[in-house]
């Protein structure tokens, strides 16, 4: 606003008798005010704001105020947004009789308008003199659930109220319709948009942005637990790519003492296994035998405690073929470390801090299934050439913390993963950088800061003849190899074993099979790069690998300046030849058009947002099975984008790097910026809205 009109509207102000009436007035009669953006009612009404401020007589009090807010408050409704809060506070409708303030929003509420009635109650603070139910339903049904979170947002019991409601909505036995049913006249209503899916989805997210504990949602939590069963189930006796004590592990952690998933698990078990497997297993469960069926208990009366567990299924044989069939370790079994002492650490990093290593880095974390929170690492794996050492992360951090010194640790991750005279080799680093800071906060901003960093990732899109059909012609009858276990395959000839890469690593002690699988996840990282350096034309890499390997870094340039070439060393201490750009360059941005993605269909909001940016999106309905995105993605060369449980079985079935699994907490803003961010999509303005909405 011009200087000269700023003063226009305060000599304007200091000639009327009653400033607080002159606005009104002209807010009442003007057409203008009623538009979007910087109106001129906007900018006098701001103005007269400041001015109060400067001539703290000018406030009205008394009967003369209340007739003043009382013609306030028919406008608000009307207004533009950016109007409520100078208006409320020229006019101090906080300081209004609070039975005449609900009774107006009630009036609006009656009126049907129920977006207007949320909003003055949240500017008016009117929340907790409110039937949170009454107020949230429309909204929800309206598909404005954002509302919903910001009117509930200052208040933790409305937040454990309107929980509690949504999760009796979910309740299996509850008819929806009969929330509905009122509504049905309702403008913008969104029927799609509300179902127990939708429901439990916002049930997750509120759980976490709020921080509430999911036992306040006993629904939600077992449907999101039996999803888990079945696709535990799904793993074990379809598809058969989990072991024995691993699916275990998971199906005790899952079910617990829960009765009613208890009596899921009985079922599951009878429809897979004959009487007597579903006896063992049930004993294993420690499924309390009133709850099984009458043939299961008297052949659960027949076995000895002694027991062990069988195979519940004879077309399990592919474990006797493991060694033959699968990549195996080249170094000895003492040669690998669990480290869970400062001192067996501190001799760790030792060997690793040296110039001129090459580490392959891996992380593992126990599967989320879905649940509330992002994972945390529960194992930190170090390759070198002749050892690989396993950090068991929780115990290292919780003994630091004990002996008052927590940030011993992140301090040696942040000098690793910062060294650029250190070569450090992963696969899809930037998931394991997200977990890593989801562990230890100290760790937030070890993705902008690290250098020599190679992500074979990159390698996926490089490598001549690199895809999932091509290993399935190969290996017959057993699921075609995807993502690391692909790449480990075409360059060293034999697969990753991937049975235990959905364990329990939380679970202490680490079985053997566990800690082969750890080992052997960082350590063929050593074995690709190597290989890759020592004969790139085989792969289509071309003479210089180290600069098609290295200069394609999943992560942001430091600054912009001319970066110094250095040499690659090998793992065995041999250079590469060829110079090669700093692990720390960016990969080259690509246009919103060239991006192909198919979203799942709890992200439907992403969909439309990142269409608006151009990219090119197709987007599952609402009844589509979760596996169609896969079939489309294969079909289409697109990336799928999902959220929590789906996230696990999609990325095996196209593996590493074409899967991403997007934060169900954020708006659809912030989770197009993360997918932008992540895949280097960089938008113009001529792509915006350049694809028909």
């Amino acid at each position: 606003v011009s200087r000269q009109l700023k003063e226009e509207i305060r000599r304007g102000f200091a000639r009327l008798e009653d400033p607080l009436a002159g606005l009104l007035a002209m807010l009442e009669s003007s057409s203008d005010w009623k538009g979007k953006g910087h109106s001129l009612g906007y900018c006098i009404t701001t103005e007269l704001q400041l001015w109060i401020k400067e001539h703290p007589a000018v406030p009205q009090s008394g009967t003369k105020l209340k007739k003043l807010q009382a013609r306030v408050l028919g406008m608000l409704s009307q207004c533009p947004a950016n109007l409520l809060d100078p208006l409320i506070s020229i006019y101090q409708l906080h300081t209004a009789d609070r039975n005449y303030l609900l009774e107006h929003v009630s009036h609006l509420y009656l009126q049907g308008d129920y977006k207007e009635a949320a909003i003055l109650s949240i500017k008016l603070k009117l929340q907790p003199d409110q039937d949170v139910e009454k107020m949230c339903t429309p909204l929800l049904l309206q598909d404005k659930a954002n509302l919903v979170e910001d009117y509930v947002g200052e208040y933790p019991e409305l937040q454990r109220k309107l929980l509690q409601t949504l999760d009796a909505w979910c309740d299996p036995s509850f008819n929806i319709r009969d929330i509905t049913r009122p509504y049905q006249g309702l403008s913008r209503y969104k029927p799609e948009k509300f179902n127990r899916r939708v429901l439990s989805k916002l049930v997750f997210r509120l759980l976490e942005r709020f921080n509430v504990d999911p036992a306040l949602c006993p629904n939600v939590i077992n449907q999101r637990h039996l999803r888990t069963l079945n696709y535990l189930f799904y793993k074990r006796f379809v598809e058969k790519t989990m072991t024995e004590e691993n699916w275990a592990d998971h199906i005790q952690s899952t079910v617990g003492e829960n009765r009613w998933l208890q009596g899921h698990l009985v079922q599951s078990l009878l429809r897979h296994c004959d009487v007597r497997g579903a006896a063992r297993w049930a004993r294993r469960c420690r499924v309390p035998p009133e709850m099984l069926p009458r043939a299961v208990a008297e052949e659960l009366q027949k076995l000895h405690v002694q027991d062990r567990v069988e195979e519940v299924t004879k077309a399990d044989n592919y474990e006797n073929s493991k060694k033959k069939d699968y990549y195996q370790l080249p170094i000895p079994r003492e040669n690998i470390h669990f480290l869970q002492t400062w001192e067996e650490t501190l001799q760790c990093w030792e060997k690793v801090l040296q110039p001129g290593r090459v580490v392959g880095v891996d992380m593992e974390w126990k599967p989320s299934f879905g649940m509330v929170g992002k994972p945390r690492v529960a194992l930190l794996q170090l390759a070198l050439k002749d050892e690989v050492f396993l950090l068991d992360l929780p115990r290292l951090l919780e003994q630091a913390e004990a002996e008052g010194e927590k940030e011993k640790l992140p301090r040696f991750i942040q000098m690793l993963y910062s060294d650029a005279a250190i070569t450090k080799l992963g696969y899809g680093m930037s998931g394991d950088l997200s977990s890593l800071a989801a562990t230890c906060s100290a760790l937030k901003d070890t993705e902008k800061q690290m250098q020599g960093v190679v992500d074979l990732l990159a390698v996926d899109k490089q490598v001549d003849g690199l895809s999932p059909e091509h290993s399935h012609e190969e290996r017959g009858v057993r699921q075609p190899e995807k993502g690391l276990s692909l790449l480990v395959q075409h360059v060293l000839g034999k697969p990753l074993d991937k049975t235990e890469q959905l364990s329990n690593w939380e679970k202490r002690p680490l079985r053997e099979e566990q800690i082969l699988y750890a080992a052997s996840d960082a350590y063929c990282l050593l074995e690709i790069y190597e290989r890759l350096c020592k004969d790139p034309e085989s792969f289509g890499l071309g003479s210089d690998p180290t600069e098609s390997l290295v200069g394609k870094q999943n992560k942001k340039p430091r600054a912009k300046k001319q970066l110094n070439k250095q040499e690659a060393p090998s793992p065995s201490g041999q250079e590469c030849q060829g110079p090669r750009t700093e692990p720390s360059c960016p990969p080259a941005p690509i246009s919103p058009r060239e991006f192909s993605v198919i979203c799942d269909n709890m992200l439907q909001g992403l969909g439309r947002y990142l269409r608006c940016l151009g990219v090119d999106v197709r987007l599952l309905d609402n009844e589509d099975d979760h596996r169609k995105a896969a079939e489309i993605a294969r079909q289409e060369g697109r990336v799928i984008l999902t959220s929590g449980l789906p996230y696990q079985t999609l990325r095996s079935q196209v593996g590493e790097g074409r899967c991403f699994s997007v934060n169900c907490s954020e708006k659809a803003k912030e989770q197009a910026l993360q997918v932008l961010k992540h895949f280097h999509v960089q938008v113009s303005l001529s792509d915006i809205f350049s694809r028909c909405q």
